[in-house]
């Protein structure tokens, strides 16, 4: 059951994941959660998240932003690193997922989804059957609600460290 929470890969920052390997394997398109995924919650974009999406440009990907935050947030964010958003988009819902793969021209099979979150970002991309990277959270300082959801998070990434430990 808790299966469904459970991300196709960890990595440790959305920074040092392999995406010339994984656009060599086909990947063409990249969804990307904005708080705690790329800078701390509520940060505005950086100098290194600007040159990251220059590079995956450079590789070859599209990206979308997709946040459950309102425009503004999003927005600026978006223009600061020339990415396509979606707002409000109602994770872990699959329209979203699925609006961003339209925008990008890409299927499933060539989509990943980057975020920090079990229950909204991994378990909306995997019910739109996009491969998944859960990442660390960037910053430990996260709002109450966010808090609350890491302490069941933890209890889920238990079994799914026992069941990866065992296979």
């Amino acid at each position: 059951m808790l299966e469904i929470f459970y991300p196709d890969h960890e990595a440790q920052n959305a920074y040092e994941i392999d995406y010339k390997g994984l656009y060599e394997r086909g990947y063409r398109g990249v969804i990307f959660d904005i708080d705690n995924t790329l800078v701390p919650h509520g940060a505005p974009a950086d100098g290194r998240a600007a040159d990251f999406f220059a590079g995956l440009r450079k590789l070859g990907f599209r990206t979308v932003l997709l946040s459950n935050n309102k425009e503004p947030r999003v927005k600026s964010f978006a223009d600061s690193v020339a990415s396509e958003y979606i707002f409000n988009a109602g994770k872990p819902g699959r329209a979203g997922y699925e609006k961003a793969m339209e925008r990008m021209g890409t299927l499933p099979e060539s989509t990943l989804f980057v975020g920090d979150q079990l229950f909204t970002d991994v378990w909306g991309a995997r019910r739109a059957g996009i491969v998944t990277y859960l990442v660390k959270p960037i910053h430990p300082r996260e709002e109450i609600q966010i808090v609350l959801k890491r302490r069941l998070e933890r209890i889920v990434l238990f079994f799914y460290h026992r069941r990866r430990k065992n296979a």
